[in-house]
């Protein structure tokens, strides 16, 4: 597939929208409507066998749904993942991990936007205060069991793909250790 060109169609601090012309390897012509976001960090605390979550409110669907802490730098600042983590699991919920293992790469939604998060597990933590942005003002943290977090998946109350599918990478890289 060949780029023709790139038109920005709309763009605000968290996102910009773009339309790029394209020809296919048969010749025919198309347009590619693209979200471009920056990338994100994702964090999944956990203690034992608890895990720490967090709740907003998610204006394009209209509710609140909990979540792992997850988030890009702030005003399209570029920032190390590992810092980047650090500093989501810091703002969210107040937790200062004593380590950080990255875990794997997830793609948000590829037919239509660049965004790539990181998957970051948090372990040897220590409680502190949260430092939310304004946005975050709403936000509420929380421990759940494993189980617990496992049974809100499977009943729809989590929905989040980013959680979930990093969940998943927990799962392999807990079975990979030895």
């Amino acid at each position: 597939m060949e780029t023709l060109g790139s038109r920005e169609v709309y763009a605000n601090p968290w996102m910009t929208v773009r339309e790029d012309p394209i020809r296919r390897a048969d010749g025919t012509t198309g347009i590619y409507g693209v979200v471009d976001k920056p990338d994100y960090a994702l964090v999944i605390p956990l203690d034992g066998e608890r895990l720490r979550l967090v709740e907003q409110y998610r204006y394009p669907l209209g509710m609140r749904r909990w979540e792992f802490p997850q988030g890009t730098a702030p005003e399209g600042e570029d920032e190390e993942p590992l810092a980047l983590a650090a500093r989501e699991l810091r703002e969210e919920t107040g937790l200062r991990a004593g380590e950080l293992v990255e875990l794997g790469l997830l793609d948000v939604a590829a037919g239509m936007s660049s965004q790539r998060g990181r998957v970051f597990l948090a372990t040897r933590l220590t409680e502190g205060f949260h430092e939310r942005e304004h946005e975050e003002q709403d936000m509420r943290s929380a421990w759940f069991p494993r189980a617990e977090f496992e049974a809100m998946v499977a009943r729809g109350d989590i929905t989040d793909a980013q959680s979930i599918a990093a969940y998943t990478l927990l799962l392999l890289h807990e079975n990979a250790q030895p």
